[in-house]
């Protein structure tokens, strides 16, 4: 299919659904369906609009400086307007071709973000400490809500794991790249000789799945209650308030303590389950398309080594698009963290538009 003719597609499709929504005899979810359709299209629509008219205005002064009895001082106004309509061409249609990107419909989604240390023992903990330290400033920078959902702290410092629960504007959009091995190269705090380490943090980002994502069978659940204990527990180890849910197909298996009321900590702990099982199925669909990918940018792939943190020399490095950033600290307080999500979103959208077909 030409250009052309997906754009003649999508402006009639436009017009189809007012045509539709006009006619005033649909129920009120098919109403509510299409007008969310025709609201995506109209950013789409607006931006071919101004495609088609700088085309036309193109065609205009193409035919005007071709008169040759045309005066100087108009040629010359004629050749300067032509020469700016040729630089908005590229850009408008730029502009479309990201509007027709295919959409994740979970950008939308509040997310469950995951760290665990992994390799590196405690220096791994304190490093996922630094991990979470940054996607909070990133949070508060961006107006999100950040809330711990279960933590397991270690000894000195940082944290085994720790899940978290934020929610706000596009924050799965924005931290969907962020899955995968973090890796840290520093002198740890814990080593006397002065000698650089090598450790590890594990991150995950989930898509927070309401119920009309994904539909548990309850007989399907295996629900153990136990003593908390520990950091999370010592207020409440008094009752068996911690909960450990196991999905039987999936083997996935998610416990929580934080919480004193085992009623609450069983609601969160569906909240991670279900993201879980609804990540999982993402998963799966973005394998199977990038089976046919070299690049896997925004694959969420989280055995994949992704980014180095350098503190000798004060750089980060993202290895799935060869980004280093002299700025260490800018990206650990999350100031400069954007820099880095930017240029992963871009590279994504630029291999998704390698492989649309017009």
């Amino acid at each position: 299919m030409s250009f052309e003719r997906k754009l003649e597609q999508v402006t009639a499709r436009h017009r189809e659904l007012a045509e539709l929504m006009a006619m005033g005899n649909l129920s009120g979810e098919e109403f509510t369906r299409l007008s969310k359709e025709y609201a995506d299209l109209d950013p789409v629509v607006e931006a071919i609009n101004a495609f088609k008219a700088a085309k036309d205005e193109k065609a205009e002064l193409d035919e005007l400086l071709a008169d040759k009895d045309i005066d100087k001082d108009m040629h010359d106004m004629a050749e300067d307007e032509l020469l700016q309509a040729k630089k908005r061409l590229p850009t408008l249609e730029k502009k479309i071709q990201f509007a027709l990107l295919p959409k994740d419909e979970a950008d939308k989604k509040n997310a469950i973000l995951e760290i665990r240390a992994g390799t590196g023992g405690d220096e791994a903990a304190l490093f996922a400490g630094d991990l979470f330290a940054m996607y909070r400033n990133y949070a508060s920078q961006h107006g999100w809500k950040f809330e711990i959902m279960e933590a397991s702290e270690s000894d000195i410092g940082g944290y085994k794991e720790v899940f978290v629960n934020i929610s706000g504007k596009d924050v799965f959009a924005r931290l969907k790249y962020e899955s995968g091995v973090h890796r840290v190269q520093r002198v740890p705090k814990t080593e006397s000789g002065g000698r650089i380490h090598t450790s590890a943090a594990t991150v995950a980002v989930m898509p927070e799945a309401e119920d009309v994502d994904i539909d548990i069978n309850e007989n399907d659940l295996r629900i153990d209650v136990f003593r908390a204990s520990g950091p999370g527990g010592q207020s409440v180890n008094t009752t068996d308030s911690a909960v450990r849910i196991t999905h039987i197909p999936t083997g996935i298996v998610v416990s929580q303590q934080n919480e004193k009321s085992q009623h609450k900590n069983k609601a969160k702990g569906m909240t991670i389950l279900r993201a879980r099982i609804y990540e999982a199925e993402r998963q799966k669909l973005a394998d199977e398309r990038a089976a046919t990918r070299k690049d896997q940018v925004g694959s969420g792939d989280r055995s994949e080594r992704i980014r180095t943190y350098n503190f000798p020399q004060g750089r980060v490095t993202d290895h799935r698009i060869n980004l280093t950033l002299h700025k260490l600290d800018k990206v650990l307080t999350g100031e400069a963290l954007d820099e880095l999500i930017d240029s992963l979103t871009a590279e994504d959208q630029a291999d998704k538009l390698a492989e649309l077909t017009w």
